[in-house]
C-alpha cells in the first residue's frame, strides 16, 4: 500500500488521476447552513476531497460551502452521484448537468452510479445499468468529469460494465469493521478499481462497540479514528461524515499512529456488528 502521511496524500486511479486519501462525506448532512458551515470547516482542517450526491438533497449547500471556503476549485476533488430515478442514458446526462449547476462547478472529479439496477426490481436490470454507464462514458470522454465509477455494485452488477469501452475506476461501498465485503473488494481490485468506503463508522454503530473502544484506547485514539485508520491500512479510501467541528477535525487526525498487525487481524475478523443494513439486491428505492 502507498505510504500515506497526510490528508493531501493520494491514491492513484487506473486512469492516472489522483484522489485525496480521505473524503469528507455529506450523506445525511441537512441542506442549509449546517452543511455550508460543515464543508467550510472540513476544508479549513485539511480535507480536499468532498463527497456528495443528488439524492442527499444538499448539493447547493455543498457548493456554497466550497465557494465560501476560500480554496480554489482546482485544489478540491468533488464527487457526486446519479440517483436511481435518473438511470438510463439521457436521464443520466441530464442529472449530471443538474448536479454541476447545483454545485456551481463546471466539472466533477468523480461521478458515480449511486446504486445498481438489480434483478429484484427489474427484468432488464443489466440493460439499464449498461445504458447508464454509456452516459457516464460519454461525459468522461467529453472531459466533463475526470473519473467515473459506481457505488454499491457487487460482482454480478459489474461484469457487463467491465466489457464496455471504459471500465469503472471506483466502487464506493459500505465498508467498516464487521462489513468488509471481501468478495466485492477482491473482484474490484483485480479489475483495477479503487474501493471507497462509505459509513466507515457503521452509521455510528462502531463508536459504542466495546472491542473497538478497547483497541482505540490502547492507541490513545477515539474509536472513530481507529476505524478510519483501519480502512486506510486496508487500502480503502474512507468517507467519514460529521457536522460537528471537533469531530470533523478529529476524523482527519489519523496519520501519526499505526494499528499493529495483530489488531488489524482481529478487527478484520470481527462479525457483523451493525451498519446500514442496505443490500444492493434487496433495497426497494
Amino acid at each position: 500500500m502507498t505510504k500515506l502521511s497526510s490528508m493531501i496524500d493520494t491514491f492513484q486511479l487506473c486512469n492516472g488521476y489522483r484522489i485525496p486519501c480521505i473524503g469528507y462525506g455529506t450523506w445525511q448532512a441537512p441542506d442549509g447552513e449546517t452543511t455550508v458551515k460543515s464543508v467550510k470547516e472540513a476544508v479549513k482542517v485539511g480535507y480536499r476531497h468532498i463527497d456528495t450526491a443528488a439524492c442527499y438533497g444538499n448539493e447547493k449547500s455543498v457548493g456554497q460551502g466550497i465557494r465560501e471556503s476560500g480554496i480554489d476549485r482546482s485544489q478540491l476533488f468533488i464527487t457526486s452521484k446519479v440517483w436511481n430515478t435518473e438511470r438510463g442514458y439521457e436521464t443520466t446526462l441530464a442529472a449530471f448537468e443538474k448536479s454541476l449547476k447545483d454545485l456551481g462547478v463546471d466539472y466533477l472529479d468523480l461521478y458515480l452510479i449511486h446504486w445498481p439496477a438489480s434483478p429484484s426490481q427489474f427484468d432488464d436490470w443489466e440493460k439499464i445499468n449498461a445504458e447508464t454507464w454509456r452516459a457516464m462514458i460519454q461525459m468522461y470522454k467529453a472531459k466533463k468529469v475526470r473519473a467515473i465509477g459506481v457505488s454499491n455494485f457487487m460482482k454480478h452488477h459489474l461484469r457487463a460494465l467491465l466489457e464496455m469501452e471504459v471500465k469503472p475506476m471506483v466502487n464506493q461501498i459500505e465498508f467498516h469493521p464487521g462489513q468488509m465485503q471481501r468478495e466485492t473488494v477482491d473482484y474490484c481490485r483485480a479489475n483495477g478499481m479503487l474501493i471507497e468506503g462509505f459509513s466507515p463508522l457503521g452509521t455510528g454503530k462502531m463508536l459504542s462497540n466495546p472491542d473497538l473502544m478497547e483497541i482505540a484506547e490502547k492507541y490513545g485514539r477515539s474509536t472513530a479514528q481507529l476505524c478510519i485508520r483501519w480502512a486506510l491500512q486496508n487500502g480503502v479510501l474512507p468517507l467519514p461524515k460529521s457536522v460537528t467541528p471537533v469531530r470533523i477535525a478529529e476524523n482527519s487526525q489519523v496519520f501519526d499512529f499505526e494499528i499493529a498487525e495483530a489488531d488489524m487481524e482481529y478487527i478484520n475478523n470481527m462479525p457483523y456488528i451493525g451498519g446500514s443494513g442496505n443490500h444492493p439486491d434487496k433495497v426497494m428505492f
